[in-house]
């Protein structure tokens, strides 16, 4: 059978060549058999082997078509036209245009416009990959009027609003799947098919999402948006609203100065990460009540532009990223179920007594690189954190250890400080302490008192090696203490 094809597939190519009156002016590409993989009936896989032309004359009875990862540059609409039964396309990573290009010789003369997804595929279509290719424009017959069409893959292209129409997807409205990033899009595409459980539309050029673009959405489930230009003014209130499925959102990367309003009360992951925003007001967050993670680390943030009430009646909120803003103290009103707590690189210079007297159920807690000095941080300012398992202070202006840590903690990082002693009673009661980490300081061998490493039983120390001598020297002095 392989031979029969092979000779079956340079037949066909020799004959169109001479049939519509060209000249055998370049080299013909014969597929080696073991480059050609037909893996069961109905499978044709060509992927990755080199293929320069859309091979003709496949068989009628193709289900799946793969032709990935070659040098494809035209596709010739008569043939897919011939492929009743295709169900698979996958064209991703090839060489297509729009445009296409004819030969000088008038070999394809009928091919008027050769694109990456050509003017029409067939209706039984189920699955169209042509991700990272050279498209420029869809027809309304590309993709439209196909029932059975679940999954299209168009990202890594260049399409732009222009070369997209209004019935792209006309007839087709069982489509769960679509990418679209990596375009350059400047607006959310019409009419999208009310199917979808997946849109991606990252790396685009987004400036506005036009009112009623997501309103049919009812079952998306996830979308996509970050790394574009997407302002507060190029939505509304209702722009998504109505998507009552949703429950991953990324708007990170984009140029929101607030978190929009209207959000869907059953996003579970809401990233937000990247932008320019400076406050979060009191009703902005709190009708979202599946919200489970909230990322808002990257952007402009104070403590008074956070409302106190912004978090109240969010029980499922359990972590939160706030780090690489400008707070200058921790805010108020911070969720009552919050776990991870992640506020590292911000100016804060002190810890008040009941900054944390609400988060019971704080696991994880990162300080780092702030502006704390020992004497501002209350020494009960942890009482409450009786679940905090792991505390990062590191990078801060600490000169001391501070007190009050939580006798359950397991990890405590206060490397790359000013620490130059660790005064008695610290570390007591530490049991389950298990890392310590205080690399980077300015401890000496009499700093440190004398019956600190006997109270941490569990303990695997971090450190710098001149601190690792100075733990050697410690040992040495306490067995010589203790055998006088």
């Amino acid at each position: 059978i392989w031979e029969k094809l092979l000779i079956y597939l340079f037949l066909a190519h020799l004959n169109q060549l001479q049939g519509e009156g060209g000249t055998f002016s370049h080299e013909i590409q014969i597929l080696p058999r073991r480059q050609l993989k037909l893996n069961q009936e109905g499978v044709v896989d060509c992927g990755g082997i080199d293929l320069k032309e859309f091979p003709l004359r496949l068989p009628e009875l193709t289900n799946h078509l793969s032709l990935q990862n070659n040098q494809i540059e035209e596709i010739f609409p008569e043939e897919l036209a011939r492929l009743h039964r295709l169900e698979t396309l996958n064209l991703q990573n090839n060489r297509l245009t729009s445009k296409g290009k004819l030969e000088k010789s008038g070999v394809r003369r009928a091919i008027a416009s050769l694109t990456v997804a050509p003017k029409f595929l067939p209706h039984t279509l189920i699955s169209a990959d042509f991700a990272a290719n050279y498209l420029t424009k869809i027809y309304g017959l590309t993709f439209g009027q196909k029932p059975n069409l679940r999954s299209v893959y168009l990202h890594n292209n260049k399409l732009s609003d222009a070369g997209l129409p209004d019935n792209m997807f006309n007839g087709s409205d069982n489509v769960e799947i679509l990418i679209m990033s990596s375009n350059f899009l400047k607006y959310v595409p019409k009419n999208l098919p009310p199917a979808l459980y997946k849109l991606h539309l990252k790396n685009n050029k987004l400036e506005k999402i036009p009112k009623g673009a997501f309103s049919e959405l009812t079952g998306l489930r996830e979308l996509y948006l970050q790394n574009n230009y997407l302002t507060n003014e190029g939505m509304d209130n209702e722009t998504f609203w109505k998507l009552s499925s949703l429950e991953y959102l990324d708007l990170s990367s984009n140029n929101l100065s607030q978190i929009p309003s209207g959000l869907p009360r059953n996003i579970v992951l809401l990233h937000l990460e990247k932008n320019a925003i400076k406050m979060i007001g009191r009703d902005v967050l709190t009708q979202i009540k599946n919200l489970e993670y909230l990322l808002l680390h990257n952007n402009k943030l104070k403590a008074r532009g956070i409302h106190p009430l912004a978090f109240h009646g969010l029980k499922k909120l359990h972590t939160v990223h706030l780090y690489n803003n400008m707070l200058d103290r921790i805010p108020s009103g911070l969720p009552r179920r919050v776990k991870t707590l992640m506020i590292l690189h911000n100016q804060i210079s002190e810890i008040n007594r009941n900054d944390f007297a609400t988060t019971y159920f704080l696991e994880e807690l990162n300080l780092s690189y702030n502006k704390l000095k020992s004497p501002q941080i209350h020494r009960e300012a942890f009482r409450k954190l009786r679940q905090l398992k792991s505390l990062d202070l590191s990078g801060n202006n600490l000169h001391t250890v501070p007190f009050g840590f939580p006798k359950n903690l397991q990890i405590l990082k206060l490397k790359e400080n000013e620490i130059s002693t660790i005064p008695k009673g610290t570390l007591s009661g530490m049991t389950k302490l298990r890392e310590l980490y205080l690399s980077n300081n300015k401890l000496k061998v009499n700093s440190i008192y004398s019956r600190a490493w006997r109270e941490l039983s569990s303990l695997q120390v971090e450190t710098s090696p001149s601190l690792i001598i100075l733990v050697i020297l410690i040992l040495v002095y306490l067995y010589s203490w203790k055998q006088k």
